[in-house]
């Protein structure tokens, strides 16, 4: 076997955003960091995670700490087209959620999420703490 077969390849899946703002919201514990093009948010053990969906179809992704808010991102769904998951090239066993919008000229990363773990469906509302 050649050192090149040996290697496994790391493949990027996807899915809607629907079904993984749903999960997301189910183990906000394991974000590790979330942002856009501009800004970043990142997690500490002192912080929590807390997810809003307002009225006009937006969602609210918070950072805070005890009730001091850090950071918030607002994410518009409208403008995903998808969701791209592959395993970080950061640390072992992180994954990154890229949310992608698709126009005329190219691809876009418009939001993005680093989480303890990989996207796993789930028949329960089990949630995750690490």
């Amino acid at each position: 076997m050649s050192q090149a077969s040996s290697k496994l390849t790391k493949v990027a899946t996807t899915m809607t955003f629907d079904k993984f703002w749903g999960w997301l919201q189910r183990h906000t514990n394991c974000i590790r960091r979330a942002g856009t093009g501009d800004s970043v948010l990142f997690d500490h053990d002192e912080f929590h995670w807390n997810v809003v969906a307002d009225e006009e179809n937006t969602f609210i992704l918070q950072l805070a700490v005890a009730k001091d808010l850090v950071g918030e991102l607002i994410i518009v769904p409208a403008v995903v087209a998808y969701v791209q998951v592959e395993p970080s090239e950061e640390a072992e066993g992180e994954w990154t959620f890229e949310c992608i919008a698709e126009a005329e000229d190219g691809r876009d990363v418009v939001y993005h999420f680093l989480l303890s773990h990989g996207y796993e469906d789930e028949d329960h509302e089990e949630r995750w703490s690490h």
